[in-house]
């Protein structure tokens, strides 16, 4: 277990303008309605790309929004700097969108209007080098993957965070030593609510090979400890919930996507798992009747189709996407997914029987590695 370190919620705000939008204007206009914000991840600076999104799903450039935090690579990583799922968040009820730093240790708040953004504040994430962000009604948890990991909560009120008392756990996983190249496989991936609210799930890929479940209590908060479910002979990376409730977990070990019952105890229960046959299967998105998991070493999508049951059915094969295909976002009938090696945005229309027809790709600016992408 690695000390537990207490981070003062320190801020830093710059309500109702644009905060360094690089070639917007300086006055704040409404944008488009559709819209589609990437994550670029530099380490110089770390950006926020805007675009717009068409009736027919095409993405257009619409702005560059400065985080006033820097990215980072964790070592080994290649064209996924922070070898995780859901580095941007959003918040529909609040018009919020939430980013990582995981140079700077911190998250930054926009308001988002339309394909606009303005940045509302900066503050300290309770820990080193966040790499996913959960958010459900009046609540955010950040998950920090470094010094053995740990997630702390925020509460959102008025457009900014105020850091939750006695809501910092630390995860207590096995450090990497420096060197080895083994850190962005040994760090947490994801973390996630349930549909319910009632639980926080994340993910410890090699480190701990396991999902990880704490309670949530309206009155008394997060349980002090997670429950712990070890997944030995897989790498739980990426989460996302089905229509039923079903726990979906990407497990980049046997590039597998797994389905889960989630008990009212925190345990889960697998109901199934299917082989993508695929290389590095690390994310999964729902997209339009159906799910997608993105294969960062075949440059490829694999889709799938849950029952009420649970089982996963596969008749939806892969489609190619850029190389390094890394985390994707999706709304209505279109999905868009980061090919990290490049840089790039493809964008995908997605059919009825749940294939993909490619309306073609955006490049990102400095967007090589980056993750983290939000459709609306």
């Amino acid at each position: 277990m690695h000390r537990l370190t207490r981070f003062a919620a320190a801020a830093t705000m710059a309500a109702g303008i644009l905060a360094g939008a690089v070639g917007a204007s300086s006055a704040l206009a409404a944008g488009a309605d559709r819209a589609v914000f990437v994550q670029n991840d530099r380490a110089e600076g770390n950006q926020i790309i805007a675009y717009s999104r068409s009736a027919e799903g095409t993405l257009t450039q619409a702005g560059v929004y400065n985080t006033a935090g820097k990215g980072a690579a964790l070592e080994g990583s290649v064209v996924d700097h922070t070898a995780s799922q859901n580095s941007l968040a959003y918040d529909g009820g609040e018009n919020l969108l939430f980013a990582v730093n995981a140079g700077s240790n911190t998250i930054s708040v926009f308001s988002a209007f339309g394909d606009r953004l303005a940045l509302r504040q900066v503050i300290s994430s309770g820990g080193t080098f966040p790499v996913s962000i959960a958010v459900r009604e009046d609540s955010l948890y950040v998950l920090n993957a470094e010094e053995g990991g740990s997630i702390q909560g925020y509460a959102i009120s008025g457009g900014y965070l105020t850091a939750i008392p006695n809501s910092h756990r630390a995860l207590g996983l096995p450090v990497v030593a420096p060197g080895k190249g083994e850190q962005f496989t040994h760090t947490p991936g994801d973390v996630a609510f349930s549909p319910d609210g009632t639980k926080l799930i994340l993910t410890t890929k090699a480190a701990g090979q396991s999902v990880d479940v704490f309670n949530i209590n309206p009155i008394t908060g997060l349980s002090a400890e997670p429950v712990v479910n070890p997944l030995p002979a897989a790498v739980p990376f990426g989460v996302t919930f089905d229509r039923q409730g079903h726990l979906l977990v990407a497990e980049a070990g046997p590039s597998a996507l797994a389905a889960f019952g989630l008990n009212e105890s925190g345990t889960i229960s697998q109901l199934d798992a299917v082989d993508t046959e695929q290389g590095a299967t690390c994310w999964v998105e729902y997209a339009y009747g159906s799910y997608y998991t993105s294969n960062a070493a075949s440059a490829t999508l694999t889709g799938f189709q849950s029952s009420l049951s649970g089982r996963l059915l596969t008749p939806l094969g892969n489609t190619a996407t850029h190389p390094g295909t890394v985390d994707a976002a999706s709304v209505g009938r279109f999905l868009y997914v980061q090919g990290g090696k490049e840089g790039t945005v493809d964008e995908f229309e997605v059919q009825r029987n749940g294939a993909l027809h490619n309306l073609g790709f955006v490049t990102v600016p400095g967007g090589v590695g980056g993750e983290g992408i939000i459709a609306r």
